[in-house]
């Protein structure tokens, strides 16, 4: 029964019925579920530029970002201390600006 459920699941998957299925179907088997992620049409058998679509729209998104960011391999403590000293200095820099950003904004308001 379970197999059964998974091929009707995924043949009422919105991602697959999206190529090749009309619109109808496709919402007469899937009630009020809303799709998430990236959707890209392929038009004329064109995959190439679905592609590129695509991966414009996940640059976009930021989504590529947070599959880079992922580790997935192990880091050697040397790695680990010079990413932590990156974050470091970024997190500081940034400080500094925002302190740098708020004096200007109070002189402004001030009218110095």
């Amino acid at each position: 029964m379970n197999r059964l459920a998974q091929r009707l699941s995924s043949l009422t998957n919105p991602f697959l019925l999206h190529h090749g299925a009309t619109p109808s179907a496709a919402s007469s088997s899937i009630v009020g579920a809303q799709a998430r992620g990236i959707r890209v049409q392929v038009r004329d058998g064109n995959l190439e530029l679905a592609l590129s679509v695509m991966e414009r729209r996940l640059r976009a998104s930021g989504m590529e970002r947070l599959i880079k960011r992922r580790v997935d391999h192990h880091l050697k403590n040397s790695e680990k201390k010079v990413l932590a000293k990156k974050l470091l200095m970024l997190k500081v820099r940034s400080e500094d600006l925002g302190r740098k950003l708020r004096t200007i904004l109070v002189k402004k308001i001030r009218g110095m």
